[in-house]
């Protein structure tokens, strides 16, 4: 038998023409096609401890699904990442590959790792292209969830509380669902067919999604654990932040959460199709160095703009992931690194025209971990803009919080819970953002799947 050959170099992905990326909200990167995927799979070394595993949050046996895969045998492919992972077609987009499983790839060594989340993706639109397959028969338990909000940790428990027999409801506090990856995510990076397509799989299921339904003031948690026999809470982290400088209250200064939304959710882009529109100037400034910072610059360079991002640190403590950042610069994103902004001035009309700004420099590492941003006397200067977006990341709300006797939470509003999602309240749990702060969609997953299991052994007990 013959020496096994090792491609040393992974498959490049084809993506959108940079002419229609400026223009358009199309999904930039296009996937693999059948013979790309066939090729990427050949390069994984099927290692019999593989770190890639461990390395991920949902702990897919990724070189059970890439051999798979490689022996054409795609049901059984999806059938294996569906063993923890609900949703390959999202988490194939989205998740930060990058930094888990590939960052630990032992063909890393040698070359490129195996590109693992592309192979995902691939696999998940093959399933939404054939149709996402319902169980033919669910054994119903009698027992009943609410959950609350229906982001990426609260579409996932569903599928699964239901998959176990649960009768499973969603409230949702806007008016469609999908939380993050439908107010927060542009199409260009997660299409929103991709997630209806589950979201529907999730109503075939039988899971029931009531939205504009604010728990906290339309019911309480009290109340619902009156209905239903566990309540799981997964409302994420969608309160912005602000830099908390003079002249943040001037007229072009948006969130980037209101931004976003207006954008995404209602379309703004659309106007007067759509009824919400947003004003974007010739000159936009986004502040901020993480994956939202660069959805807004990119939607705003699509809406016509001229745009530059400005981040206190440099490029390589930027916290967005690394594929988002070069996108932005093929596409014409400016970036002004060790840069601060220190008071926004307006005009007469009380509209922002101009932002003041101060040179930083790198000190000792914070406690993130990243070098601390320390500014340098005497290096202001002014940059010219019609439209600021503050991309700094966001809070919890403290909604449920407040109006939930017992439910403890920590100085920031996060919910506390134990290592199984359990709260400081009999019959309650909490997974995603609302525990953690932000987070990325997979470790919200992750921490949705300990929540579930804890429900089910609670409730089967």
């Amino acid at each position: 038998m013959g020496q096994r050959k090792i491609i040393r170099e992974g498959t490049p992905m084809r993506k959108l023409s940079l002419k229609e990326r400026r223009t358009t909200f199309k999904e930039v990167a296009l996937g693999y096609n059948l013979e790309e995927a066939l090729r990427e799979a050949e390069r994984c070394l099927q290692c019999p401890q593989p770190p890639c595993v461990k390395a991920c949050p949902l702990h897919i046996d990724i070189p059970g699904f890439i051999r798979l895969l490689k022996e054409r045998r795609f049901e059984e492919a999806i059938e294996k990442i569906k063993e923890t992972n609900e949703f390959p077609a999202i988490t194939g987009r989205v998740c930060p590959q990058e930094l888990l499983c590939q960052e630990v790839c032992v063909m890393k060594r040698i070359g490129d790792p195996v590109f693992i989340g592309r192979l995902e993706r691939f696999l998940g639109d093959y399933e939404i292209k054939k149709g996402i397959k319902v169980p033919e028969k669910i054994v119903e338990n009698g027992k009943s969830v609410a959950i609350v909000g229906s982001g990426p940790a609260g579409l996932f428990a569903a599928a699964r509380l239901r998959k176990l027999g649960y009768k499973v409801t969603i409230y949702e506090a806007l008016h469609r669902p999908g939380g993050v990856m439908v107010y927060g995510i542009p199409e260009f990076r997660l299409p929103r067919h991709v997630l209806d397509a589950y979201i529907n799989y999730l109503r075939k299921l039988g899971v029931e999604i009531k939205v504009d339904y604010v728990v906290g003031k339309a019911v309480t948690v009290a109340e619902l654990l009156k209905e239903y026999d566990a309540v799981l809470i997964s409302t994420g982290a969608g309160t912005p932040r602000f830099l908390r400088i003079p002249g943040e209250e001037l007229n072009g200064i948006y969130s980037a959460n209101e931004f976003l939304i207006r954008v995404n959710l209602m379309k703004a882009y659309r106007f007067p199709d759509y009824d919400t529109p947003i004003k974007v100037g010739k000159r936009v400034v986004v502040v901020g160095g993480g994956n939202t910072a660069m959805d807004v610059a990119r939607i705003s360079l699509r809406l016509g703009a001229e745009v530059t991002i400005i981040y206190r640190r440099t490029e390589k403590e930027m916290p967005a992931r690394r594929e988002e950042v070069e996108n932005a610069m093929e596409e014409g994103v400016k970036f002004q690194f060790l840069t601060q902004p220190i008071e926004f001035i307006g005009d007469e009309k009380g509209w922002v025209k101009k932002i003041r700004c101060i040179k930083m420099r790198l000190g000792e590492p914070d406690e993130s971990g990243r070098r601390r941003p320390i500014p340098i006397p005497g290096s202001e200067f002014e940059i010219e803009a019609d439209t600021v977006v503050i991309a700094i990341g966001a809070s919890v709300n403290p909604i449920i919080q407040a109006t939930t006797p017992g439910l403890k939470a920590d100085r920031k509003g996060r919910i506390i819970v134990d290592e199984n999602g359990r709260t400081s309240l009999d019959r309650v749990y909490a997974a995603g953002d609302v525990t953690s702060g932000e987070g990325t969609v997979i470790e919200a997953l992750a921490e949705a799947l300990k929540a579930v299991n804890s429900i089910h052994r609670d409730l089967e007990s």
